[in-house]
């Protein structure tokens, strides 16, 4: 028998090139620290709040109903066709619930099946910044090259010099998240078709992410990018339930898309997730079916209230917040805390408060985050004012 040398082994026994780029997510980090010290975790979007009743009581129902094999590869009758209804009713775009809608494992997982379907290695993809960390790791989780465009706190605005610089030979694709994490930006249509008049003339794929659609404040409106004359050919549609009915550990999601690459999507959402739980979708379609439009005003009507009170501790604190427009994140201004680094201030914010929050490096590929921190405040109310507490008295 031939023997293995440890020289040998070595050399074939290693993790791919692709892992060597991937870090444990600092939202996860701080989720752990924050347990460490019995803390108050504002750092991980987790939602606190009720599952919606009719929600709830869907997956007894889908259970009873024999909901509870593998679906179709692109998800179930119901919940396609409900998530058809609904981007017509509220999004103003129409698909085929037979072959334009996928649902996947959360919002990210379609993502990831959508990068898998559309993009090659090597392709460059533009990212706002600061950026949601998993469409980072999911763009480098398929060999394809990120390129970036600063947005400028307090309003996160950018310039359209700025998005031309960030193109590149070989870039195929922009990814836009509206109303956006850590951020908290909602796109204007001005940005918007600025964004689409660039998209068409470089003959790229815009996939977004609008998970968030349904927290908005201060009267703004959510626009989806395919709405934008010219833009549905080339846009991708990622969303998901998660946020809106305080499931995030459900992970049901969907992309939509024409069906040419629809079609792709749905298959790789059959090689890596094979399905999203089947009871789950039926109790998520019965959502969409029944819960009226009030609960969906109520949400920004909740999360602005809530949104104020996390803003005034962090001012009285002396944390400077940019104040966002939907979501439910903000950015604070962390320079007066001691630390060199947005990890070491956050770090510091919670030995000294018990409130843990997540490092602004997490959201930027330089420097330009290390004087930032990003809270969550989908929240509990008792949870909440017991932070603002600790925050206000720093």
């Amino acid at each position: 028998m031939h023997s293995v040398n440890r020289s040998e082994l070595g050399s074939k026994l290693r993790l791919s090139g692709r892992a060597s780029e991937i870090v444990k997510s600092e939202i996860r980090s701080m989720s752990v620290e924050c347990a460490r010290v019995g803390g108050i975790n504002l750092s991980q979007g987790v939602c606190d709040t009720p599952v919606p009743e009719i929600v709830a009581s869907g997956v007894a129902e889908g259970v009873k109903k024999g909901f509870n094999v593998y679906t179709r590869h692109d998800g179930i009758a119901e919940l396609r066709e409900a998530v058809a209804r609904k981007m017509k009713r509220d999004n103003g775009l129409e698909f085929d619930s037979e072959t334009e809608v996928v649902i996947s494992a959360g919002s990210t997982g379609a993502l990831y099946c959508t990068c898998l379907a559309l993009l090659d290695p090597g392709d460059g993809v533009v990212l706002f910044e600061p950026f949601y960390g998993y469409h980072l790791n999911t763009l480098l989780s398929v060999d394809a090259v990120p390129s970036f465009v600063r947005m400028e706190a307090p309003n996160w605005t950018f310039t359209l010099e700025a998005l031309e610089a960030a193109i590149r030979p070989e870039t195929r694709a922009i990814i836009i998240n509206t109303p956006g994490n850590p951020s908290g930006k909602v796109y204007t249509r001005e940005e918007l078709e600025m964004i689409a008049d660039v998209a068409k003339r470089h003959d790229l794929f815009v996939f977004t992410d609008e998970i968030y659609e349904y927290f908005l404040f201060d009267g703004r409106r959510h626009i989806s990018p395919a709405s934008i004359p010219g833009m549905a050919e080339r846009t991708v549609t990622i969303s998901g339930f998660s946020k809106t009915y305080s499931i995030t550990g459900w992970r049901i999601g969907y992309a939509v898309a024409q069906e040419q690459w629809a079609k792709t999507i749905g298959y790789y959402n059959d090689l890596i997730y094979v399905c999203a739980a089947s009871p789950l979708q039926y109790a998520v379609a019965r959502g969409l079916d029944h819960l009226p439009p009030s609960y969906y005003a109520g949400l920004s009507e909740e999360y602005a209230v809530k949104r104020t009170q996390i803003c005034s501790a962090l001012t009285k604190a002396g944390l400077t917040p940019s104040i966002p427009q939907g979501a439910y994140y903000v950015m604070a201004d962390v320079s007066r805390l001691p630390g060199s680094t947005s990890k070491e201030r956050a770090m510091y914010l919670l030995e000294k408060t018990g409130v843990a929050t997540v490092p602004g490096e997490a959201f930027f590929h330089d420097d330009a985050g290390e004087n930032f921190v990003r809270l969550c405040f989908a929240k509990s109310t008792a949870e909440l004012d017991e932070a603002c507490s600790r925050l206000s008295r720093l």
